[in-house]
């Protein structure tokens, strides 16, 4: 007889990827074999994508080729640019997203194929075309007037000046940008692996794609941000560490802490405890950066829970002018740059996925005509 199943395929390997590898009792995190210490805040968000989709660091002229190649992504097709009004009258974010990346594929000039080329030149305009998304869905929520990107801003510093109105400063720019580089992949999580599992079945990008926001909205993967700062306001600043006991003595969850993988400190987490530090005594009122210390602090201290990307990277977003609700949006227009290089991957070397099931349910049961049951 086989062996049981674990649940949720807790350390099952289910594909082969050169993209990214963790050690989870160390705490690292790898993209294409360079440490994450090494990218973040050293390697923007573009080479990082192009790292991923590509296979490996641009070197300038590539880079240019690839900026290229963004700034033109940026342009919407008519199906996302006609509904995004009455999508954003009817859709929370995440939905919105979900409906508008579909939309987009419509329009896409290589959506017929997946021939490797293709796939590339999608990848880059998903890429571009995400945050320019997620911008104009807030913008037409809000009745704002979104600025056009501008072409010699980077997907950084046009995402930052099309959410707040304003040209974001040069220190802002370097720590959204991180914040990207960041959360660009992750392995095996479950958005990557509803990709992998819908390009296997030679699916298309946009597709792949649009499974993966889906599962990112799930709360038990997307939207941990979120409920960090919602958490936060819901505290007073006098009584954090009391409050925090109390909730986890009553067998509540405290969100952003805890990993299926990382049984050490989330190496994302060592980067943005120390910008929202940072962020928060640049803005003169650091309450939210101490109060996320001593939560972390009592959460250690009660359960042994490190915090994990999501913990601090609330309190950044904050920071950065970034509503609260568009902090999962925010987290696809980085993984974007995964997503699509695993697409990529899984079309390249591709076998169906098609896992096998542990029946539990009842036997031999003997038919019955309507009128006896």
């Amino acid at each position: 007889m086989a062996d049981k199943p674990t649940k949720g395929l807790a350390d099952v390997v289910a594909a082969s990827t050169a993209l990214s590898d963790i050690d989870g009792q160390a705490g690292r995190l790898f993209y294409r074999g360079y440490d994450i210490h090494d990218l973040a805040g050293r390697t923007t968000f573009e080479e990082t994508a192009h790292l991923l989709q590509y296979g490996t660091l641009p070197t300038r002229e590539q880079l240019s080729t690839y900026g290229e190649e963004l700034v033109r992504g940026r342009t919407l097709g008519t199906l996302a640019e006609a509904n995004i009004p009455e999508i954003a009258e009817k859709q929370a974010p995440m939905e919105a997203l979900r409906t508008l990346v579909s939309l987009a594929g419509g329009d896409d000039p290589d959506k017929d194929t997946n021939d490797p080329e293709a796939n590339l030149r999608k990848a880059a305009r998903l890429t571009a075309q995400q945050p320019i998304l997620v911008a104009r869905y807030h913008a037409a929520r809000t009745g704002a007037t979104v600025p056009d990107p501008d072409p010699e801003l980077s997907v950084a510093a046009n995402f930052l000046l099309q959410i707040t109105g304003r040209t974001p400063g040069e220190r802002e720019v370097e720590i959204f940008d991180a914040c990207l580089v960041l959360h660009a992949d992750h392995t095996m999580n479950a958005s990557t692996f509803a990709a992998r599992v819908c390009a296997a079945t030679l699916s298309d990008m946009h597709s792949a794609v649009v499974a993966a926001i889906g599962t990112l909205k799930g709360p038990l993967h997307g939207g941990a941000n979120e409920q960090v700062m919602r958490t936060l306001e819901s505290l007073d600043a006098g009584s954090v560490a009391q409050s925090v006991r109390d909730r986890l003595a009553a067998g509540e969850k405290i969100m952003g802490f805890g990993h299926r993988v990382y049984k050490t400190e989330d190496p994302r987490a060592t980067h943005l405890r120390k910008m929202s530090q940072e962020l928060g005594e640049a803005s003169g009122d650091d309450t939210y950066y101490r109060m996320s210390k001593e939560m972390e602090e009592v959460v250690f201290e009660t359960k042994g829970l490190y915090p994990n990307v999501d913990f601090y990277a609330a309190t950044v977003y904050h920071y950065l002018g970034i509503p609260t609700d568009l902090f999962t949006p925010v987290f696809s227009v980085s993984r974007m740059s995964g997503w699509t290089a695993h697409v990529i991957e899984q079309h390249a070397d591709n076998r169906l996925i098609r896992p096998d099931s542990e029946y539990i349910g009842e036997r031999d049961q003997k038919w019955k005509p309507i009128s006896e049951r």
